[in-house]
């Protein structure tokens, strides 16, 4: 047994695949999350609770050895609770003595980030999210002086089987099945993507070095850098047939946006379609040498499966442009 882990927020994408990958590596798992969930097995312990009642969530965490924080609220309740959740979640690591471990992402960067993104990029959010996750991940920086190990694994947006509602499932391949794709930005910008259950299995490499890294510590994940170009490619060889390509309604999500609370966020972090931006991974590949990630055109089969039915070849089949991008 490697040890004892509580994932919060189990029941969300990030939270199901950690549950999935610590286990897989032989941990104990606890899933703390509001209601029981479909993927729960007779070896996860299930704990129900709400992570914004502080006693309930430290009383959970007791005895274990690791917190993830997979906790994602709406973006319109990011204001109200993502300050709060961070404090409970510290303050269950201070009593518990667990580290904790949250999937960052690029937001904290802002619309001028630099194309490559380090460790040591500076933080310049250009908006309320990124402002909100930057004063996250300050928050764990400050309590790393008062004995809270934090490690963050920033990744791209999320590629995966489940359909959750992300970029990936619910608008550029919810269509493939009928030989279409949206894509939200330019063809010729570098977008950073981050196969789930390859980021859990990094986060899971993490965990089991944790006392070897600083108190509070971040690493890149580099999963694939393509440009939308790329990735349609990639995804007409998988689906075995040519793809039509169409673009986001952006006027008309920013209109929405004035009135459905979600929208404003979604409009919001729009410009990483438009910003190229990659995440560099040497410092995580320098901790887990021997970890490596699963080829895209694999992560692609699986992430589209229940969506396809290859009938060609289509090497080398070019895109056909559904409308100006």
């Amino acid at each position: 047994m490697m040890g004892k882990v509580i994932i919060l927020g189990a029941k969300g994408r990030f939270g199901r695949a950690a549950m999935h990958a610590f286990q897989a590596d032989h941990w104990q798992v606890t899933a703390f999350a509001r209601a029981k969930f479909g993927e729960l097995n007779e070896q996860i312990n299930f704990i129900k609770g709400d992570a914004s009642d502080v006693d309930a969530l430290s009383q959970a965490a007791s005895g274990h050895d690791v917190i993830i924080n997979a906790l994602n609220p709406p973006y319109e309740k990011w204001p109200q609770l993502l300050p709060r959740l961070t404090r409970n979640v510290i303050e269950a690591a201070r009593n518990s003595g667990a580290t904790v471990m949250v999937p960052g992402n690029v937001y904290n960067f802002g619309s001028n980030m630099p194309v490559e993104l380090t460790e040591a990029t500076p933080q310049e959010p250009s908006n309320w999210l990124g402002r909100l996750r930057t004063e996250l991940e300050e928050a764990y920086a400050i309590a790393a002086d008062d004995g809270v190990r934090t490690i963050i694994l920033r990744g791209g947006d999320f590629i995966e089987r489940s359909q959750t509602g992300n970029w990936f499932d619910s608008q550029i391949t919810n269509k493939v099945d009928k030989g279409r794709v949206t894509y939200p930005g330019p063809l010729d910008r570098v977008h950073s993507w981050a196969y789930l259950p390859d980021m859990a299995r990094a986060l899971v490499g993490l965990a089991n070095r944790r006392s070897d890294f600083a108190m509070f510590e971040t690493f890149g994940f580099p999963g694939y850098s393509l440009t939308g170009q790329a990735l349609i490619e990639a995804l007409c060889q998988v689906a075995g047939q040519r793809l039509k390509v169409g673009s986001m309604p952006w006027p008309l999500l920013r209109a929405l946006s004035l009135v459905v609370g979600n929208l404003k966020g979604v409009v919001a972090m729009s410009y990483l379609w438009q910003v190229a931006h990659r995440i560099d991974g040497t410092k995580l590949q320098t901790a887990l040498s021997d970890w490596q990630p699963t080829p895209l055109n694999l992560a692609l089969t699986d992430a589209i499966a229940d969506r396809i039915n290859p009938r060609q070849d289509v090497t080398n089949t070019p895109l056909v442009p559904d409308q100006a991008l």
